[in-house]
């Protein structure tokens, strides 16, 4: 599951609808709002997604240029990835712990340009530090240290994490992507201000420059995948109404139930693709 912030809502549609259904995964790996939703699959807690980001559209605490100023995260670090799944919508410790599936997530070291991963089986407090550091966004987001690394949003370094998954092995794989499926990633725009506001990781600055390159390296390389009968992917059929920040609550849903749409419609297919 790749990321998109908001557009991540989109997945978080997906994945309720194969939820109802009781469909079964061995594994899965989430990037920046990939994971930070995707987690949700583990502890089966459908619904949650939307819920938490209805009720705190508007909380300046949640997402705000107010949170960005007091805290140094669009998205409020200590409310948004701690407070909220600890006390406000509670995320289900003993589901996560009980089921079977693995969960993996990446991100971004700032002082080497590489991709990190992290597998979580059961919970550990540091599966809350760790979904930050996936989601937090370059400029916008503080580098997040976690033991000996300094990390931010996996979406950098590994957009969609297809390869990595393979070699974890795991042989068929249904890949969420927030974008439509004639999508390419175009050259940053504004290097000038990257460069200026990272000129501390100068490895970071390069991995970001090159993004454009690494994500259409791997939408061609998944859309191999898929020729060959290992991958299914399921995308938006058009540019989601949605970006990756909004306090609209109507798009918020209509981003939601447009995933949740395609994958009832295409509940048949991913069944048969995974032969259940």
């Amino acid at each position: 599951m790749e990321g998109g912030a908001m557009r991540g809502l989109f997945t978080a549609g997906v994945l309720d609808v194969l939820l109802k259904h009781d469909v079964p995964f061995d594994g899965l790996v989430g990037v920046s709002a990939g994971a930070c939703f995707g987690c949700n699959y583990k502890s089966r807690q459908a619904g949650r997604v939307l819920r938490y980001n209805l009720r705190y559209a508007h909380d300046l605490r949640y997402c705000s240029l107010w949170s960005l100023l007091t805290t140094g995260g669009i998205f409020g670090p200590r409310f948004a990835y701690y407070t909220l799944p600890k006390r406000l919508d509670p995320f289900d410790v003993e589901a996560f712990d009980s089921s079977p599936m693995e969960f993996h997530l990446v991100c971004t070291n700032v002082q080497t340009g590489q991709a990190v991963y992290q597998r979580f089986d059961r919970f550990r407090e540091e599966l809350y530090d760790w979904i930050l550091a996936s989601s937090s966004m370059p400029i916008v987001s503080k580098v997040v240290q976690i033991g000996n690394q300094q990390l931010i949003d996996g979406g950098i370094a590994d957009s969609i994490p297809l390869r990595y998954f393979q070699q974890q092995g795991f042989k068929r794989n249904l890949v969420i992507l927030t974008q439509p499926a004639d999508y390419q990633k175009r050259p940053i725009s504004y290097r000038w201000f990257i460069r200026r506001n990272l000129r501390r990781y100068p490895a970071l600055i390069a991995a970001w420059e090159r993004r454009h390159e690494m994500y259409n390296a791997e939408l061609q390389y998944i859309a191999q995948q898929q020729d060959e009968g290992n991958t299914l992917v399921l995308c938006p059929d058009r540019t989601l109404p949605i970006g990756r920040i909004s306090h609209n609550r109507s798009l918020m849903r209509e981003t939601y139930d447009l995933g949740r749409n395609l994958a009832t419609a295409q509940l048949p297919r991913i069944l048969q693709f995974l032969k259940l």
